[in-house]
């Protein structure tokens, strides 16, 4: 049974559209991880963080290419938003299973390696990036959303995340087709346009989906 919304904890925040207050937009779900603690490691946390950010950065479009990076301007607050019309889809990446294909209006913009600036901790480049979509997956299944997330990510603790929605993300650019299950695909199956909402301050991720009117 999926945990009820906490409507109360949004209070605190500060990002006016984040609550799903303004005219008659419909809050219809709300998720948030630390940045903190996604590893016990400093220095691995520390990588986590700064990939998360950086696919954050490249969804929204604040970074294009490795030499856009300023790690100041990545790590400080903002707020972001896409919309997502009905049946209309969203993709963590651009290789897609062929039933999305003509589906797709937006990913984040990043396959997660080294070419693109994101950073390792000694194992994979991009390390931190599922966590993130594990939270937008989260948020969009509790928002009813049409979700697939293919291939599980419990290998692995994602701190702050139950493990039924950890979803395993990675990215080939270089092999087309040898990706898709480990993507995460969510279509707006509402009659209403929905917006995913993301704010980043006090070290924390928050997401929330709105159905907009």
């Amino acid at each position: 049974m999926k945990k009820p919304i906490q409507i109360f904890a949004l209070i605190p925040l500060t990002f006016g559209s984040l609550l799903g207050v303004i005219g008659n937009d419909h809050l219809l779900a709300y998720r948030q991880i630390s940045l903190d603690n996604r590893q016990p490691d400093r220095f691995v946390n520390d990588v986590f963080k700064k990939n998360i950010l950086l696919n954050l950065a490249y969804m929204e479009g604040r970074v294009n290419k490795a030499s856009d990076i300023n790690w100041d301007e990545i790590e400080k607050p903002f707020r972001y938003e896409f919309k997502l019309l009905p049946n209309k889809t969203f993709a963590f990446h651009s290789d897609v299973k062929a039933e999305y294909k003509d589906l797709l209006v937006k990913t984040t913009n990043a396959h997660f390696n080294a070419a693109e600036g994101f950073k390792t901790d000694g194992y994979l480049f991009g390390d931190g990036v599922c966590h993130l979509a594990s939270l937008i997956n989260w948020v969009a299944k509790d928002a009813g959303l049409s979700v697939e997330a293919p291939t599980n990510h419990n290998f692995a603790n994602i701190p702050d995340v139950p493990k039924e929605f950890g979803v395993s993300i990675y990215s080939n650019p270089f092999v087309k087709g040898s990706s898709t299950l480990q993507n995460l695909y969510i279509t707006n199956n509402k009659a209403k346009p929905i917006s995913f909402r993301f704010e980043y301050n006090d070290n924390k991720v928050k997401v929330s989906v709105v159905e907009l009117n």
